[in-house]
């Protein structure tokens, strides 16, 4: 099926990788969205079940392998372009955690960076460049409100 203009809605997975108190975001390379920074993620492939497409996704554009914990939120993304849907995806959002692997921008991201809650909360001065839609801010946000309370041992980053 293509992705753009679509006779049906696509499956897609994400990930909040925290680690150490920062969440990972890369910056699209390809359309939708190409030049935002949002979370690393892209279509199941046919057959794939949803947490191996997660790990699958985010090994592809980051070089890192993590563990998918617990789904975060399920949320529809569609752009429209005048009366036709030139995109449509179904999203499943899961928290992962970091197990190994090296990061860096692969695949669709040019770009891979992590972000402290402060750049994404206020979308401070600091990081004008990131422009976060409001679905990612708030999927970041629930991601790493229940990473706390998962892991409150582990120590934010200095």
């Amino acid at each position: 099926m293509q992705r753009e203009y679509p006779s049906a809605p696509l499956v897609g997975v994400g990930a909040v990788i925290v680690d150490h108190g920062r969440v990972l975001l890369v910056r699209r390379g390809k359309e939708p969205l190409k030049g935002h920074w949002t979370l690393p993620g892209g279509a199941l492939e046919l057959g794939e079940p949803l947490l191996q497409g997660a790990v699958r996704e985010v090994l592809e554009e980051t070089g890192l392998v993590v563990e998918p914990v617990e789904l975060v939120e399920l949320l529809d993304r569609i752009h429209q372009v005048e009366d036709r849907i030139q995109f449509h995806y179904v999203i499943a959002d899961y928290l992962c955690r970091v197990t190994g692997g090296a990061l860096q921008a692969a695949s669709d991201a040019d770009a891979v960076r992590w972000v402290e809650r402060s750049e994404w909360n206020s979308q401070s001065a600091l990081t004008p460049d990131l422009n976060l839609d409001p679905i990612t801010v708030r999927v970041m946000e629930k991601g790493w409100q229940r990473s706390q309370e998962l892991w409150p041992h582990v120590p934010e980053a200095r």
